[in-house]
């Protein structure tokens, strides 16, 4: 687990756009801002064998995501098999569900809310459909 580049103190909510450093706070933030140096992206292959418009291709997760974020990365495969589950489709049906996951995407404190979240059964209904989908195992419990 990771702990604020800024006061070691507390698990990061936030990544500086400029830098990619990990904080906990605005007050870290704030801290941290005074010292910024942006980071050098290294540039793909793409980038080499394109000029720099507009009208390049779009961003790659890998463009985008860091080391830590990318071994939580879900494949494209799966992603389309979520895409395709007739069990996930029925559930997203609910509105209550679909309150559920707008609740905890827009939060800012997501573990509080995902707490709360995980006390309904629709919820944990679909957390559940969901980890079948994204790691099967041999034997399934009926």
């Amino acid at each position: 687990m990771q702990l604020c580049s800024v006061c070691s103190g507390q698990v990061p909510k936030y990544r500086c756009p400029t830098c990619l450093v990990r904080y906990c706070s605005l007050n870290c933030f704030k801290t941290h801002k005074d010292s910024c140096e942006p980071v050098k992206r290294k540039e793909s292959k793409r980038d080499q064998n394109q000029p720099h418009t507009a009208a390049r291709e779009p961003w790659t997760p890998d463009d985008l995501l860091d080391e830590d974020d990318r071994s939580d990365m879900v494949s494209a495969d799966i992603l389309q098999k979520l895409g395709e589950s007739e069990d996930l489709k029925d559930l997203l049906r609910n509105p209550h569900l679909r309150q559920l996951l707008v609740a905890v995407d827009t939060a800012g404190s997501k573990v509080d809310v995902m707490k709360t979240a995980m006390q309904e059964p629709l919820f944990v209904e679909f957390a559940d459909q969901c980890l079948r989908i994204v790691e099967p195992t041999d034997i399934e419990d009926d």
